[in-house]
């Protein structure tokens, strides 16, 4: 995930990247109809971590802040990502281009978010990449700024993806 200063001295600010390093899911895949797949993730949000190359104090800065200013992780948990509708075309033996439909809950507000994905199938292992934007103000989320407001978070974040997932025995 990305996010992106602005303001008066934001060439002086920080966009971090951050990691979500614990996460888990289910994905039932379909291949013919592609359609009818389906997918449930649940990111825990407390494990959420800024994974940039900077000072250990501002690491810890701006993880507190996003923990306790901006995703309150104590009073939500879970990140939730439901998808039952999917539209997708193959291009290729394996390879899917398509849109996943569904709803993502953050910080205790259920919105459809439309996800696009690019997928490989290759035996027993799904490959799922992607990118999409979130506005942090449709979750009921205020950007974070500092120095009195000069520097700030604007307020859609950039979240890339990269998943893969096995079939279960």
């Amino acid at each position: 995930m990305r996010a992106f200063a602005t303001g008066l001295l934001s060439a002086f600010g920080h966009n971090p990247t951050i990691a979500i390093p614990d996460l888990e899911g289910e994905v039932v895949f379909n291949s013919e109809p592609v359609e009818q797949s389906s997918l449930r993730l649940v990111i825990h949000a407390a494990s959420l971590t800024v994974t940039d190359d900077i000072r250990e104090k501002d690491r810890m800065d701006i993880n507190r802040a996003m923990h306790e200013e901006v995703l309150e992780s104590d009073s939500y948990a879970d990140i939730i990502y439901e998808c039952s509708r999917m539209t997708a075309s193959k291009i290729g033996e394996g390879q899917y281009w398509g849109t996943l439909n569904g709803e993502l809950i953050l910080h205790g507000v259920k919105r459809n978010q439309p996800v696009p994905v690019r997928m490989s199938v290759n035996g027993d292992v799904l490959h799922a990449t992607g990118e999409f934007s979130v506005r942090q103000s449709d979750y009921d989320i205020r950007p974070v700024s500092a120095a009195a407001g000069t520097v700030k978070l604007k307020d859609e974040l950039k979240l890339s993806f990269d998943i893969f997932a096995r079939k279960q025995g």
